[in-house]
């Protein structure tokens, strides 16, 4: 050890005395720390592992590992003294593995003089602070050189309220498909928010029980519109149990025709659904008077309630309901039985909620009943009117169809006490006569619908001298008296010169003839403005249903059609096109050609519909004459041939004009 050579100093001239290594026994217990250190890195079970070369090297070159490299690395210039330099002795060439450590002496104040000769260096060039750009942004370059960016995934860095706002547009067959896609557009689609409105009517025949359960249960705390209307397949008791375990924030549930519902599975949904609005329990089996009371109980912000045709219960549990429910404006409770009970009505009459009550089909209602209904038992009459001194009623629409008890004085009593009435419905009332409609008729000046159907006792007199001139008259939109066989063209012509507001008339199985119809093209001619926009596209404004009028003759339906596809051009004025035409439905026989004369009319194609009004009209003369007798019987049944051949070939179109000719021709008149 004592001959060991001391290299010169290739920094500087002036190096320092070099200390004896014995003279240092701190300096030995270090080196040979070094020296196992520096044998444990050349071992071949190092090399074995294959870990790269240390990042730690100031200069860049390739080494083995060695003691530098496992300790922690400083920053330059700040090595202890006596450490060795990474790379300085080595010049840059690993060591063989099982060789032994080279003994380097030690230099004292080498990395102090070394930090005195790169002072000057700036700091950002030996510790750059520069960073990569992420992968998923940075750009990457092609072979041929262009650069490629990465795909943007659009639906994925997408904030969820939009997916789902996205997916609310979807119907529901739509987002079931849709949810086969993969994991992520399953949890999507079955998303609570896409089914707060749950509507079964489109697919109740198709979805499997299994489904429907899972959509339920997936979306019921968030369901507050559920409508299972015919849905049979939630007849197991647990797939029941599913609806009303989740569903506890319902608003409108329709049930109607869920047959297979269980009585106290029904019972617990009611009593968990507390803000219920709208119940519709059309046609189930499972309601009873018990469930009235359930809902009396437990639903104080319903308004509105159909129990028709629910065979197992009765007017009894229709009081609970009224007095139970403040709220209830609304009540359907069609083919109800108990309604003569006197307490029923006087419920009713007490409350004074109801604006729609509908009892089509009572059969039980009597007169007595209906009066207590109105303006109660007993009540004060007027001396100088002989009216009851009551409030007036709240009824904007009452339907009485088909309650065969009720007399005509007891219907009457509704005159003077409805005044907000918008739609009376008689229909089947066969023993009411025009009394009963006359108080009514005067005392409703908002009446927009009136339905007379099958009431033979009527005559023409309550039409002419009552409704047409009526304060209801100018706003009465929808007027039916069909199987009223009583009523002919001096009753409805007054109606139709002044309801200018009807859009629909049911007069089938009645006496009207061709005078109404024409009235009724006059009417309307004068009601709606005509354009002169030839791209313009008409719309329906009256319906007429003459089906079964004997009177009625193929001149009155010419003379609709005619107006239809009527184009006026004055002199020197462009031509004009109605903007509002009459849909007809009269004989079968002529049904035809008016649906085809009216499809032609909806489209814009105004020659082709006269067309075809004008040669229909041709086949139907020719026929009639072709039915008189005397000389030239065969020559007036040869032009009835032609002309049935022309209207054949109009009526189906181009390209079947030879195939309907060649029919014709077979046709024996």
């Amino acid at each position: 050890m004592s001959d060991i050579i001391t290299p010169p100093d290739p920094i500087d001239e002036e190096s320092p005395v070099v200390t004896p290594l014995e003279g240092r026994p701190k300096e030995k217990r270090r080196r040979r720390l070094l020296q196992g250190i520096h044998r444990m890195s050349s071992s071949p079970s190092l090399q074995q592992i294959g870990r790269s070369r240390s990042s730690s090297s100031p200069y860049g070159t390739r080494g083995s590992l060695s003691c530098v490299s496992l300790a922690a690395t400083p920053s330059f210039g700040q090595y202890p003294s006596g450490s060795l330099t990474p790379g300085y002795l080595s010049n840059g060439q690993s060591s063989v593995p099982g060789s032994s450590a080279i003994e380097v002496p030690a230099f004292e104040g080498i990395e102090t003089r070394v930090a005195r000769k790169v002072a000057n260096v700036p700091a950002a060039q030996l510790n750059p602070t520069t960073v990569s750009l992420p992968a998923d942004v940075a750009a990457t370059r092609s072979r041929s050189g262009t650069v490629r960016k990465p795909p943007f995934d659009f639906w994925a860095r997408m904030p969820d309220e939009i997916r789902v706002h996205i997916l609310s547009y979807l119907r529901p067959k739509e987002l079931i498909r849709m949810s086969r896609v993969s994991k992520e557009f399953h949890k999507f689609c079955f998303d609570g928010q896409l089914w707060t409105h749950f509507d079964a009517t489109e697919f109740y025949m198709e979805i499997p029980a299994e489904a429907l359960a899972k959509i339920i249960l997936s979306a019921g705390p968030f369901v507050k519109d559920l409508n299972i209307r015919g849905c049979l397949q939630i007849e197991h008791f647990k797939r029941a149990e599913v609806i009303v375990t989740s569903c506890m924030n319902l608003i409108n549930a329709t049930l109607e025709g869920c047959r297979n519902f269980q009585r106290h599975t029904l019972h617990n949904l009611i009593r968990s659904n507390e803000k219920l609005a709208n119940l519709n329990l059309t046609s189930m089996t499972a309601v009873t008077n018990s469930t009235c009371k359930i809902i009396s109980q437990h639903c104080p912000q319903l308004e509105t309630l159909n129990v028709s045709w629910c065979k197992h219960m009765d007017a009894r549990g229709v009081k609970m309901v009224v007095l139970g429910c403040p709220r209830l404006r609304e009540l359907r409770a069609g083919e109800i039985k108990g309604f003569n009970n006197i307490a029923v009505a006087e419920a009713i009459f007490t409350t004074n909620n109801l604006e729609r009550l509908v009892l089509s089909g009572c059969t039980d209602l009597d007169d007595e009943a209906f009066k207590t209904m109105i303006h109660g038992s007993q009540p004060e009459i007027d001396i100088l009117t002989d009216r009851p001194i009551v409030p007036p009623r709240k009824l904007r629409h009452l339907d009485l169809s088909r309650c065969t008890q009720l007399t005509s004085q007891a219907v009457a009593v509704l005159g003077h006490l409805v005044p907000e009435l918008q739609g009376l419905q008689l229909n089947g009332c066969s023993s009411l006569t025009d009394a009963a409609l006359q108080p009514i008729l005067r005392s409703t000046p908002r009446l927009t619908h009136l339905e007379l159907e099958d009431l033979s006792e009527l005559t023409n007199d309550i039409l002419s001298e009552h409704l047409a001139k009526a304060p209801c008259a100018p706003k009465l939109e929808h007027l039916s008296v069909s199987y009223c066989e009583s009523l002919s063209d001096v009753g409805m012509l007054p109606v139709m010169k002044n309801c200018v507001s009807l859009k629909s008339v049911d007069m089938d199985n009645t006496r009207i003839g061709d005078l109404v119809l024409t009235e009724a093209a006059a009417m309307v001619r004068s009601r709606s403005a005509r354009t002169a926009s030839r791209s313009s596209r008409p719309h329906i404004g009256l319906k007429l249903i003459v089906y079964d009028c004997q009177m009625v003759t193929w001149t009155g339906i010419r003379e609709i059609l005619s107006w239809n596809a009527e184009i006026r051009q004055p002199r020197e004025s462009p031509a004009t096109y109605p903007t509002e035409i009459i849909g007809l439905k009269c004989f079968y026989g002529w049904q035809q050609t008016v649906e085809q004369h009216t499809q032609r009319v909806l489209k814009g194609d105004f020659a082709a519909a006269a067309r075809l009004e004008r040669k229909w009209a041709d086949y139907m003369q020719a026929v009639e004459e072709a039915g008189a007798g005397g000389a030239g019987s065969r020559r007036r049944r040869r032009r009835a041939r032609e002309a049935q051949m022309l209207h054949a070939d109009e009526e189906g179109g181009a390209g079947r004009r030879r195939a309907r000719t060649v029919a014709a021709a077979c046709v024996v008149m």
